[in-house]
């Protein structure tokens, strides 16, 4: 039987996970993860980290640790293969006692193009590039492994994550940041404290199957999210680039993030987990980045 301790087991410590993994620790939760190194290095919050990967399994000490755990989170991307997690792992998870709660971390990526209308929850799926059909079929792949066997599947699909040392400030301060003039493109985008929160709530509320979008309140176009930006900084904006001559030196993933325009509805985080997001818009975000660092 799996430890009657609060224990989350992360497929996956990566930025968004860690913040999560940190909340929790602050509340007494143990906490062990996987990262694709191929040594288990000691980190300095604690936490246990394990090499995992498709081609590296979990070895005897990795999974010793995921058969403790009460709750699991999963925020390694798929492949052309399919989910490694469900590949490599998922024969532990559905013998354990330990899955009181799994998240999933998908995309809002599996709406695909819809010209900027809204997609909610409940909107129909058109994945348009390989890494989100890939998305959508690993959602699906861990919908149908819960039914099964009776373990509550939660899939969050984010909008671009943003945060401490890695948002549009950083890129501006590297001399990276372009204003691309798509008018009318927008994105969504959510601050990586919010994601945790959200999860957070969800483990107190889980709901076997249940589906959450997680963006916030004002999808924008990249180039005012830019200016923002830049004026908080005290810099003058880059110059406005027109998209058909941005697109000539993106790399094919830095393009596949524009050929879809759509905008993401949240209320479900509102109405079913009683989220209210501390950064509701990037203007939010950006300014609490800021101060933070002071």
């Amino acid at each position: 039987m799996a430890s009657a301790d609060p224990f989350l087991f992360c497929f996956g410590l990566g930025y968004s996970a860690t913040v999560l993994a940190h909340r929790l620790c602050a509340e007494g939760w143990g906490v062990a993860g996987t990262s694709r190194r191929e040594d288990s290095q000691p980190r300095g919050d604690g936490m246990a980290v394990f090499p995992f990967a498709r081609d590296r399994p979990l070895e005897a000490a990795g999974a010793a640790a995921l058969g403790r755990a009460t709750h699991i989170l999963v925020s390694i991307p798929p492949d052309a293969s399919g989910d490694p997690v469900l590949d490599g792992c998922g024969e532990a998870i559905a013998r354990s006692s330990c899955a009181g709660w799994v998240g999933y971390l998908s995309t809002t990526g599996v709406y695909g193009d819809t010209g900027g209308a809204p997609v909610n929850e409940e909107s129909p799926l058109a994945p348009s590039s390989s890494r989100s059909r890939w998305r959508a079929a690993a959602e699906q792949a861990w919908l149908a492994f819960g039914a099964e066997h009776r373990i509550a599947i939660q899939i969050f699909r984010l909008a671009g994550i943003y945060g401490p040392g890695r948002s549009v400030l950083d890129r501006l301060r590297a001399g990276e940041a372009q204003r691309i003039d798509r008018p009318g493109h927008r994105f969504g985008r959510i601050h990586v404290d919010d994601i945790a929160t959200v999860l957070r709530a969800s483990i107190a509320r889980p709901r076997a199957g249940a589906i959450y979008n997680v963006a916030d309140d004002e999808p924008a176009e990249p180039e005012k999210v830019v200016a923002c930006a830049a004026a908080l900084l005290g810099l003058p904006p880059p110059p406005l680039v027109p998209f058909a001559e941005a697109a000539k030196g993106m790399s094919p993933m830095a393009l596949s993030f524009w050929q879809d325009n759509r905008v993401v509805v949240s209320r479900r985080i509102r109405d079913e987990l009683g989220v209210q997001l501390a950064y509701p818009t990037y203007r939010d975000g950006l300014k609490a980045i800021l101060a933070a660092e002071g």
